[in-house]
């Protein structure tokens, strides 16, 4: 690979991270064709964009997005290395479980999620389980309107048994 197209892979996914820093780092050394197909196919019904990429190119892609968090993902990069961008912080935890568990890979490397970073396979589970931003919004409101709730159904309760009587 010459230096120009190296150079060009490196500022495409400089410009990725920079425009959609939430990223996964998974181990998909091993996969067959089949299930290498299976996986793009789900990363797609998800939303994801999977590039798999030298791990040399990746870090200096991620050298430039300048965030002192993503250098602890710099042990990581070892091995085939795939990159899963998202908007949806947990869909690619989910993917990963799920062909996980079918294939035995893909397998959590490393995440960066929320400005928050993720070492290892055991962060699976607290990775499936990330709410996003609107999901979180939508909790909060659920519990404000519960109590605004119980006060209307208990006035409206009340106020049927003065009728009644």
């Amino acid at each position: 690979m010459r230096k120009e197209e190296k150079t060009q892979i490196i500022e495409k996914i400089a410009a990725q991270i920079s425009e959609n820093p939430n990223f996964y780092l998974a181990d998909i050394a091993g996969l067959n064709a089949e299930n290498t197909a299976n996986l793009r196919r789900a990363c797609f019904e998800k939303g994801v964009k999977m590039v798999v990429v030298k791990n040399t190119l990746l870090k200096r892609a991620m050298d430039q997005f300048g965030n002192e968090e993503v250098k602890t993902l710099y042990p990581t990069l070892a091995g085939s290395t795939a990159i899963m961008f998202t908007t949806a912080p947990s869909a690619p935890a989910k993917i990963i479980k799920e062909l996980g568990a079918k294939f035995g890979k893909p397998e959590l490397k490393s995440a960066y999620l929320q400005e928050c970073t993720y070492v290892g396979a055991e962060n699976l589970a607290t990775l499936v389980n990330i709410k996003s931003r609107e999901e979180m919004i939508g909790d909060i409101i659920g519990l404000l309107q519960s109590p605004i709730r119980r006060v209307v159904s208990a006035l409206e309760n009340a106020k049927k048994e003065d009728v009644a009587e």
